[in-house]
């Protein structure tokens, strides 16, 4: 089989050079960048962080299977993939690790924020002592919005905090709050009380038709002055100049970004000159999500070879 890989050799902690390994009879081939050209000639497509339309799967002539690492599918057409007797399979957040992985740099960017870490060289710098003065999480309103693998594995580290906790789904679920320790669960609709209520709001959604440019000029509005915005979901759900705005005007104290409006982000952006903490879409990139990944991605190419049932195939009818 010949699998291309769209990203540069060495991305994702390696995993092509595992997959390699693992799989001698196989043919895997690096793009170098998150662009795709053709599929031409292809058995196998792991698209990472590259958009697959109907355009580039036009140029398929012997595609079997888009196979993603990881749970994101956003820049997939399934649909397209499925007219054309594709199969597209992911692996969920939940199984490989990856949400544990995510949750924990969602944790270090809150309390990053928190404890004002931007500040603390410069105060070690000029030998002060017992600055800058930070807040605890305790007793503080986290509003999670998105609450699939990622959120409940947030839920379960920020329960240790003793914080209040308050979230969004996508649909109504009443029993969820009670199961989960949530002081009340909503769906979009409920979006503008999370944010009137919360210290910190962490974002871990999908980019769809209804989440792309969520939040906007008039939805940090409903914000608190200073809360702390966590985006470990998909940058696009974030509009950037509403963002840029919020952290001047300060109606927003300050932003954890691990996604961004686009990837990799400008450096120069102004956007990080304001009171942001970021880091290069790195929440899953752990030795325990890349190896549950890479279990799984593994695990599907054999199946494929052998013609047996994939794994988490999102179209099992093509």
């Amino acid at each position: 089989m010949k699998i291309l890989f769209a990203a540069p050799e060495n991305a994702w902690g390696g995993i092509l050079h595992s997959l390699r390994q693992a799989h001698p009879d196989m043919d895997f081939i690096a793009t170098g960048s998150y662009q795709i050209e053709s599929l031409e000639g292809f058995d196998v497509l792991i698209p990472t962080m590259s958009s697959v339309d109907k355009q580039i799967l036009a140029t398929a002539d012997s595609l079997q299977l888009i196979q993603q690492i990881g749970a994101g599918l956003e820049g997939v057409d399934i649909q397209a993939a499925s007219s054309l007797g594709i199969r597209v399979a992911n692996v969920p957040s939940g199984v490989s690790g990856n949400a544990d992985s995510v949750a924990e740099l969602g944790v270090y960017l809150m309390l990053s924020l928190a404890r004002k870490t931007g500040e603390i060289q410069a105060q070690l710098q000029n030998q002060q002592i017992g600055r800058p003065m930070g807040a605890a999480l305790k007793g503080k309103t986290a509003g999670l919005v998105g609450l699939g693998g990622i959120g409940k594995a947030l839920l379960q580290r920020l329960r240790a905090f003793e914080m209040r906790l308050i979230g969004i789904k996508s649909k109504a679920c009443t029993d969820f709050a009670d199961q989960y320790g949530l002081d009340w669960v909503g769906t979009l609709d409920d979006l503008p009380q999370l944010l009137s209520e919360s210290n910190f709001v962490i974002l871990s959604l999908p980019d769809t038709a209804a989440t792309h440019g969520l939040f906007n000029h008039k939805m940090f509005q409903n914000m608190q002055a200073g809360t702390m915005l966590i985006n470990l979901g998909r940058g696009g759900v974030v509009d950037r100049q509403a963002l840029l705005e919020a952290l001047k005007t300060e109606t927003l104290g300050g932003a954890g970004l691990d996604v961004f409006w686009q990837e990799p982000p400008d450096p120069q952006d102004p956007v990080f000159a304001q009171n942001v903490i970021a880091t290069p879409h790195i929440g899953g990139v752990t030795d325990i999500s890349l190896d549950g990944i890479y279990r799984n991605v593994s695990e599907n190419l054999q199946r494929l070879k052998d013609g047996t049932p994939l794994l988490y195939c999102k179209n099992v009818d093509s």
